[in-house]
């Protein structure tokens, strides 16, 4: 199943602080620019990094030559998140447009308060309207089972983005989120950008 995903939350600070790879791959590469269009100093790098402030002190441009990559704002993997594919990041505005698709099993278990308490709902696909399908707005905890998911902070799949491999998140700063707001939930799957 091929889904089409809007452009979600751009990066206004410019800056990346921590970095990890998706799995599915067996060689990674990606590098970052200070610059746009891929000019200044640069930093490659082939694996997770809790803390990049070393290799530079800003990000405007970014080239996946291979893999798929998590890239956070703050050290750690805390912060906002970007999802990056292979190929050409020419300026910080283009980090999040992807195509999604892919074969496998899902199953998350969503939960209203923290340390798995409240209301329980289990999903296994897309859920663009988490208020309308399920009614409920906040999701303070969550065991992903199967499958890699994206939290998006308002419907439709708009807003901030938070990545989720399998695990138990106990609250969700445990996600990366400052808030336990969450509008829509999708599956990750193949990515594919779309901004070249």
């Amino acid at each position: 199943m091929m889904g089409k995903v809007s452009r979600t939350y751009h990066c206004p600070k410019k800056r990346l602080s921590s970095l990890l790879q998706f799995q599915f791959w067996f060689s990674h590469k990606i590098i970052f620019y200070e610059g746009r269009s891929f000019e200044g100093r640069h930093y490659e790098c082939s694996g997770d990094c809790a803390d990049m402030h070393s290799h530079f002190s800003r990000c405007n441009s970014i080239r996946v030559d291979s893999g798929c990559w998590v890239a956070y704002e703050k050290s750690n993997y805390s912060g906002y998140q970007y999802m990056l594919t292979r190929g050409k990041y020419p300026d910080h505005h283009r980090w999040s447009a992807f195509i999604l698709s892919y074969n496998g099993n899902y199953r998350m278990k969503i939960f209203e308060r923290s340390d798995f308490g409240g209301k329980m709902m289990e999903l296994s696909d897309d859920c663009p309207n988490l208020q309308d399908r399920f009614h409920l707005r906040d999701i303070s905890s969550c065991n992903v089972m199967e499958g890699y998911w994206i939290l998006n902070e308002h419907p439709n799949y708009r807003g901030r983005q938070y990545f989720l491999r399998p695990g138990e998140y106990n609250k969700h700063s445990d996600w990366g989120s400052m808030s336990s707001t969450i509008g829509s939930v999708r599956r990750v799957i193949e990515l594919k950008q779309t901004n070249q």
